[in-house]
């Protein structure tokens, strides 16, 4: 799965290690998804697909608020609120009246109450702009779409979508699924060629990853991942099968604790745009990846009007970090751009690596239908 870097590790650009113009040929490629323990585990629900002239007006259905459970209780309610009133006697005994003295008490008990607020959790995350786990705002619609030209020494070198598609049901609980996805153009396919998307499923309640289903198809591999991420065990599952020009047929079953509340690292790409990010502050929370553990925190260091391909847009600059078992450690020279609003789009990465400034800047939104 490899390090988490928001910025760098966004998607896996090997554009610069090899030679081959095609995709790697293998004649059992459609038996690489077929996970049984995974197939067992989970079970996805999604909609049928609108037809082509729909899509663009598609809408989270109903199903997708969560439903209450007066035993389970989904944060931010309680089951005084959720479970269903009796009905009122039509002859309900007279409840004796409190004198003045008990019912200052009681008033003033109940001011107590209220005035100590639940704070959301966990407490490493900022909570302004939340009830319970939930954004006051979603930045999310479904039939968005934000389109980005990756490119490498000003060279245009690919093309990366970031997707809201509709609402899905994963083990019977409502979820967003996203989806990215990275390809290369013709021009620069002489170098290297990729076309590799994820599907990512987080649950609606908690917004917390459930799943994510990777599919790499490039000229040195062809490979399918999958993730579990039980958030009642607090177990983390993952299984890969892939075929490489070098090493063949290969397979992989990992598994390990992951914190309350932790994202993957595909998911905290979203994620991250749930937060205010006012400039000056720090915000983090925690993700889980590839064995570890971590604390992503990111601070928003300034905000400008970035000159893009669809304007001048107005944008806040984070700075990314994380940190890994208490050591801080920085994610090299990189900054993500998110745009100034309610959505907060991302609008750019820059991503140093060994060579060079990898960009990855906004070239289209389509900013999709609120539910």
């Amino acid at each position: 799965m490899g390090k988490l870097s928001i910025a760098a590790g966004l998607f896996a650009l090997s554009l610069l290690s090899a030679c081959s113009t095609s995709f790697l040929k293998y004649d059992k490629a459609d038996k690489l998804g077929t996970i049984d323990e995974f197939e067992k585990a989970v079970k996805i629900e999604e909609p049928p697909a609108p037809p082509a002239e729909a899509t663009e007006a598609a809408s989270a259905p109903a199903e997708a608020k969560p439903s209450v459970n007066v035993d389970k209780k989904v944060p931010g309610t309680t089951a005084a609120t959720t479970a269903a009133k009796p009905a009122k006697s039509a002859k309900a005994e007279k409840k004796p009246v409190a004198t003045k003295p008990e019912a200052k008490a009681k008033a003033e008990k109940g001011k107590k109450v209220a005035a100590t607020p639940v704070r959301r959790q966990p407490e490493l995350e900022d909570d302004a702009g939340f009830d319970g786990r939930r954004p006051l705002v979603d930045p999310f619609r479904v039939g968005e779409v934000v389109k980005h030209d990756v490119s490498y020494f000003k060279m245009s070198a690919g093309e990366l979508v970031f997707s809201t598609l509709p609402m899905a049901t994963v083990n019977g609980r409502s979820s967003y699924k996203h989806n990215i996805a990275i390809k290369t153009i013709s021009l620069f396919a002489s170098v290297y060629t990729v076309e590799d998307n994820v599907d990512i499923f987080m649950d609606y309640a908690d917004v917390v990853p459930t799943v994510f289903e990777l599919h790499v198809k490039e000229s040195g591999q062809l490979r399918e991942a999958k993730m579990l991420f039980d958030n009642v065990k607090k177990m983390a599952t993952y299984w890969e099968k892939k075929v490489t020009k070098k090493d063949g047929e290969e397979e992989k079953r990992e598994q390990w604790e992951i914190e309350e509340y932790a994202q993957n690292v595909y998911s905290a790409i979203y994620y991250m745009r749930m937060f205010q990010w006012e400039v000056g502050k720090e915000y983090a929370f925690r993700v889980s990846n590839d064995k570890e553990n971590l604390v992503f925190s990111g601070k928003a260091i300034r905000k400008e009007v970035l000159d893009t391909e669809l304007g001048p847009m107005k944008a806040i600059v984070i700075q990314p970090n994380i940190t890994l078992k208490g050591k801080f450690k920085p994610i090299g020279e990189n900054l993500i751009w998110l745009s100034d609003d309610e959505h907060k789009y991302i609008l750019r990465i820059e991503a140093k690596i060994k060579i060079g400034t990898l960009v990855s800047e906004v070239v289209s939104i389509k900013p999709g239908k609120a539910p």
